[in-house]
């Protein structure tokens, strides 16, 4: 009886041995190394810190194309329009915190928390964009979670688009829903 007990605990301890093993295939894609999670951060916080500047004041204009290529990430035709429109849209936006009041005097946008994956040909990142803007008498500061879609041809990453995660978030760097 005792024998039979000890192969009974040896069995439980394979068992148990195996089961970390055999649940970490199920803990979904794999994540990116970190020196392409960083370009892809750095091209995506790219584009929303152009949009946080486009809602400042400023005695010129300055209507800076975004670049066809972000730390060798390369920005698709579609994404480039949807930002060239925003941008342009905020710059002609109330640029205050109220109605009428203060204008923004600063911004800065930063992503935390990034973390990409791979599905295929196929790159997801999510982070969290704190984005503050400043004026003459504060700042206000907004978390948003965003994600970031890529495509990978070859050595090749597009960034191909980019989605607010929370439904009833409303980002100041965002253009009017309308």
């Amino acid at each position: 009886m005792l024998r039979h007990w000890t192969r009974l605990g040896l069995v439980l301890a394979m068992a148990v041995c195996a089961a970390p093993a055999s649940s970490a295939l199920g803990e979904g894609p794999p994540r990116v190394d970190a020196e392409t999670e960083r370009q892809l951060t750095v091209a995506a916080r790219t584009l929303l810190q152009a949009r946080s500047q486009a809602l400042v004041q400023q005695n010129r204009h300055d209507h800076r194309r975004l670049p066809d290529e972000i730390l060798g990430v390369a920005i698709s035709p579609g994404v480039a329009r949807v930002q060239e429109r925003a941008v342009r849209e905020l710059e002609t936006r109330n640029r205050a915190p109220v109605e009428g009041g203060p204008a923004y005097t600063g911004a800065r946008t930063r992503l935390a928390g990034a973390r990409a994956v791979r599905e295929g040909d196929r790159i997801t990142l999510e982070a969290v964009e704190h984005t503050e803007v400043r004026y003459e008498t504060g700042k206000v500061t907004q978390s948003i979670r965003r994600s970031f879609e890529f495509v990978t041809r070859g050595e090749r990453i597009t960034l191909t688009g980019e989605r607010v995660m929370d439904p009833d978030a409303h980002p100041f760097n965002d253009p009017d829903p309308r």
